[in-house]
């Protein structure tokens, strides 16, 4: 089931120049909760999440957001990603399948197969041919595996696990130059929950661990360029990526060097789950929660 707003809580959608920090707010919602920003191709609007639908929503402060139709579709869950054509959008739904849906309404083309596993998508190759997604698998007795990195055509077929192993991977992403994969892992560590940025190539090879600190690191959005990283910074000490934490927007280089951060907000899940920066590279988009009479 979709999130709501608790009484006293407000979802708020802004854009950030990553360079400048100007912080602007383009909707504020206590009635929605709204997560998980896109842009538009040509910079105009943002897509977000809420209720269990996708709305599109013109940049700019005042805005308001717009329903789409994306036809006959379970709810939504908060991992959407634009087709580079511009003209669809990969879904992750509560039925726990990937769908393509045309913006423009539509039928919608479900991508994912029948193979038990729980599907969450996070990216989409520049070419468009390939996604990448997070896939959950449960055992005989019903215990959850650890979430792994998979492959799978767009246009539907074969899926390609790229990693398996004991410690949960996720926020699967790739570069726009094409060359990367990066996600987020526990690979690397020292107590549960423990997540850290890492990268690999399209194929599953070549593994590289890109920040290694006390902070738990969640969601690496690849700027336009390839050059850098934005994504959500957990308190040391949190497990998966919960709602409700004083949580960092951090920016870095592309191998994890030379990281600030961009804005402190109160959010976490919601927050910036899917690729956020806009397509000239100058800002990114995150929600946040505040609650009245604690946050601003």
């Amino acid at each position: 089931m979709a999130r709501t707003l608790a009484p006293g809580r407000r979802s708020r959608i802004f854009t950030l120049d990553v360079d400048s920090g100007e912080r602007t707010l383009v909707h504020e919602s206590t009635d929605t909760l709204y997560e998980a920003p896109n842009w538009s191709l040509d910079g105009s609007s943002l897509y977000v999440n809420g209720d269990g639908h996708l709305f599109r929503l013109p940049v700019g402060p005042g805005s308001t957001p717009e329903r789409i139709d994306l036809g006959d579709l379970p709810e939504l869950n908060n991992d959407h990603v634009l087709d580079p054509d511009g003209e669809h959008v990969f879904v992750s739904c509560m039925d726990w399948h990937i769908y393509r849906a045309p913006l423009a309404g539509g039928t919608p083309r479900r991508i994912t197969n029948d193979d038990g596993r729980l599907h969450f998508l996070h990216g989409v190759s520049p070419d468009g041919t390939t996604l990448a997604y997070i896939g959950l698998t449960a055992d005989a007795e019903g215990n959850w595996a650890p979430p792994n990195v998979f492959t799978i055509p767009a246009a539907g077929g074969e899926d390609v696990q790229l990693t398996d192993d004991e410690f949960p991977d996720d926020g699967s992403e790739f570069s726009p130059d094409g060359l990367w994969i990066y996600f987020n892992s526990e690979r690397a560590r020292t107590v549960p929950g423990h997540a850290q940025l890492f990268r690999m190539r399209p194929d599953g090879t070549g593994i590289e661990q890109l920040t290694s600190d006390e902070r738990v690191n969640w969601f690496p959005h690849v700027s336009p360029d390839s050059s850098r990283l934005a994504y959500v910074s957990f308190p040391p000490g949190t497990e998966g990526h919960p709602a409700d934490k004083d949580v960092i927007v951090r920016l870095c280089a592309a191998d994890g060097t030379g990281i600030r951060d961009l804005a402190r907000v109160f959010g976490g899940q919601g927050t910036m789950n899917v690729h956020s920066w806009s397509p000239d590279g100058r800002s990114i988009a995150y929600v946040d929660y505040p609650v009245d009479g604690l946050h601003d």
